[in-house]
């Protein structure tokens, strides 16, 4: 399934806000296991999104893919780290998941990701 990742996000963004407004605790214990999950430690946050959007890939998850593809790309994830991570996620998910990688690379460079050279 081909998306316009900015478009995408841009619009769970607006479903998500109604979500922080109608089930705000639900909301705020998702928003505090998140920013714990990705602080910091004995893995980056880069390396903490590149697991995150594998996992993505995993589950066929189109947003996942926009949202964590974005913030790969805040967090300076060169293509090379970026391909790696897709080695991985189609090792561990075959062909479904190799469909759904080329997703994520779509959505990396979408949201301006290297390019291939």
């Amino acid at each position: 399934m081909h998306h316009d990742y900015q478009d995408l996000t841009a619009t769970l963004s607006t479903k998500l806000a109604d979500l922080r407004r109608e089930i705000p605790d639900t909301m705020k214990g998702f928003g505090q296991m998140s920013r714990a999950a990705l602080v910091d430690g004995a893995l980056s946050t880069k390396h903490k999104e590149l697991i995150a959007m594998g996992i993505g890939i995993a589950a066929r998850c189109q947003g996942c893919l926009g949202f964590h593809a974005k913030a790969l790309v805040e967090l300076g994830c060169s293509r090379a780290e970026f391909m790696e991570m897709l080695q991985v996620a189609v090792y561990m998910g075959g062909g479904p998941s190799l469909m759904t990688a080329a997703e994520a690379l779509l959505a990396y460079e979408s949201f301006g990701g290297e390019l291939a050279a």
